[in-house]
């Protein structure tokens, strides 16, 4: 005889709890179908724990704005349904009210995915109603329970007569509410059930309700615990999920195995450079249920460069189950897996040179950013690094064995202006503006102590230029106080060499101290009379920005030879602009000026010549003069 309870309603307020779920806690209504899966998994693993060697069942299936999955698990009694499927916070893992059966199924706590008890209400994200159809297993004699409930926050409780359901076990019946209808298209509930439940432990099968063989839906055991032949016939099985997991073909995969952590799975090494700012998503699995694929804090920082699935039974995830909870588990394991990363690098260095360069090739940064941190894995991993050098792109071993004293520059377009000159002349050179390079400079000594890393400066470069004759100098020497005199407000230097490439007529120079002394001299210029005092006194002895003329160059003699001061000075002051935009430092207030002021200057020059009848002391003479003798 079929029993008939009263209507009852939820001990929460369903529609508020709805909204909660929907707007606040879940990201998509998606996971609906893992609330689903996780209920089924559950209540068979309780049923292990109750009847080891009971069957098990899983299969779901959609069609027509219906969704039904049935599983052959632990059940519930018309007690429990009450207790249990209504309330946040409960579970019926967690056994019944006897002390012997909690001790019991404490020891298959760790097997279970739920955490939060929200369960079946979470389905209401896109179900008008829930019907449910449940026996226990702990109880045989009991009758099976009807639990339905609809979504304006009310359910009703009945036995059904014995035949109903004549096992044990569990069917949910989810119909759609209006507007939720896409959520409950069988490819959809098909696609999300293989996405989450691909690795769970047991068989779970889909149905489409259009006649064919039900499709499984687990695929155990997990591409990377599968036996294979050979190492290189599992790389080519693991290259092909990574194109089905996440779009690429990985250009090697690492293992990611931590017993102890209870963690299994792979990464994989992108195959084209990314930012290190970029925070890679990775695939997470707790017990086998995917809980997210956007886990951004589960590798270090430094690990940019790979994407990963695992599965793990130990880590902590979020109220939502859609991340992990960066506690110091997650720390410990985060350090571990990094430690996994760093141990494939050393074992490439070790016997597979070749891959490792074509690794570097496209990550060379995150290695970079990982041996700032690691003596020794710098020490493994130099001759391999490329840097960009003033003898072309190569590794610091190479460039170490022609250079024993190296030389950096702290920005790229200081490098770019000094490279030609400093490869001219054997200076050795390495660009350190880019991302981590100065700071493995600064490391390099600890590894190789016969080497010496300096800064570059302007005195090193100047020493390495040809000097002119002494006689040649002499002779310039109204010249060279004329265009000292023009940038002396410039807190710039003016010094004669030769040096290739000829067609360079000028290299602007500085290093450290002169930018901090152009530094100081701007400030001085805004200050109060008491800082005035205080930073006049800090004023260097004298200039040390270089401004240096290559004698080499056409240009330069020409306008060493000018008879009129005015007109060298000013030349001198556009080549200092020139200079300085070669070198793409950001321009002062005083470089513009003075730009804007050499520029006119020459305009108003040469406009003067070409309307000025040319007479013997006349600019136009001169200038065609000096050009003749040039030439000849």
């Amino acid at each position: 005889m079929t029993s008939v309870s009263p209507v009852n309603n939820f001990q929460v307020d369903l529609r508020g709890l709805v909204d909660l779920l929907s707007h606040h806690l879940y990201s998509s209504p998606r996971v609906y179908v893992r609330e689903l899966l996780q209920n089924a998994v559950d209540a068979v693993t309780a049923r292990h724990a109750h009847e080891p060697g009971a069957e098990v069942r899983i299969r779901l299936s959609a069609s027509a704005g219906r969704v039904t999955i049935e599983d052959s698990g632990i059940g519930l009694t018309a007690a429990e349904a009450h207790s249990l499927l209504a309330t946040i916070g409960r579970s019926s893992k967690r056994g019944g009210d006897g002390a012997a059966e909690l001790r019991g199924l404490e020891t298959t706590r760790q097997e279970f995915l739920g955490q939060f008890g929200i369960g079946l209400l979470a389905c209401f994200v896109v179900a008008r109603q829930i019907r449910v159809v449940t026996r226990s297993a702990r109880d045989p004699q009991a009758a099976p329970v009807e639990w339905l409930a609809t979504d304006d926050g009310s359910y009703t409780v009945r036995e059904l007569p014995h035949d109903a359901r004549p096992e044990p076990g569990t069917t949910v019946h989810l119909e759609a509410r209006p507007g939720a209808e896409e959520w409950t298209e069988p490819a959809t509930v098909e696609r999300l059930a293989r996405d989450y439940g691909s690795l769970l432990p047991y068989a779970i099968t889909f149905d489409d309700g259009l006649g064919g063989a039900p499709r499984p839906v687990t695929d155990r055991p997990a591409v990377w615990d599968r036996a294979f032949p050979t190492p290189a016939t599992r790389r080519v099985a693991l290259a092909g999920h990574c194109a089905q997991l996440f779009g690429f073909t990985p250009l090697d995969s690492i293992d990611l195995d931590l017993p102890v952590a209870g963690v299994r799975g792979v990464a994989y090494v992108l195959p084209e450079p990314t930012s290190p700012a970029h925070r890679a998503g990775h695939r997470v699995h707790l017990k086998g249920m995917l809980l997210t694929d956007q886990a951004d804090n589960l590798l270090p920082d430094w690990a940019f460069f790979v994407r990963a699935v695992l599965d793990t039974d130990t880590l902590r995830p979020t109220a939502s189950r859609e991340n992990l909870y960066d506690d110091e588990t997650l720390a410990a394991v985060r350090e571990a897996l990094g430690a996994r990363v760093r141990a494939w690098l050393a074992e490439l260095a070790a016997s597979e040179p070749d891959r490792l360069a074509a690794f570097l090739s496209v990550h060379h940064l995150g290695v970079k950013s990982l041996a700032r941190h690691d003596a020794e894995l710098l020490g493994l991993m130099l001759p391999w690094l490329p840097f960009e050098t003033s003898d072309g792109s190569m590794s610091l071993e190479e460039f170490t064995a022609a250079h024993p004293e190296i030389h950096f520059t702290r920005t790229v377009e200081e490098f770019r202006q000094i490279a030609p000159i400093a490869a001219a002349h054997g200076l050795g050179v390495v660009n350190a503006g880019y991302t981590y390079d100065a700071d493995l400079l600064a490391l390099l000594p600890s590894v190789r102590p016969d080497l010496k890393v300096t800064e570059l400066d302007a005195s090193a470069v100047t020493e390495r230029l040809d000097p002119v004759p002494t006689s040649v100098e002499l002779s310039l020497a109204a010249f060279l106080s004329t265009a000292r005199t023009r940038l002396e407000p410039q807190s710039c230097d003016v010094v004669l060499r030769a040096f290739q490439p000829v067609a360079v007529p000028a290299l602007y120079l500085d290093d450290r101290q002169a930018r901090q002394e152009r530094d100081r001299t701007a400030a001085l210029e805004s200050a109060d009379s008491l800082w005035s005092g205080i930073l006049g006194s800090l004023r260097g002895s004298g200039p040390r920005a270089r401004l240096v003329l290559n004698h080499n160059n056409p240009l330069i003699r020409r306008i060493a030879g000018l008879p009129d001061p005015t007109l060298a000075g000013t030349a001198v002051e556009s080549l200092y602009g020139q200079a300085l935009l070669m070198s793409q430092r950001p321009l002062r207030p005083a470089d513009s000026t003075l730009l804007n002021r050499a520029f006119l200057g020459l305009l108003e020059w040469a406009t003067h010549s070409v309307n000025t009848p040319a007479t013997p002391d006349g600019p136009a003479t001169e200038s065609r003069t000096e050009s003749q003798e040039d030439e000849k």
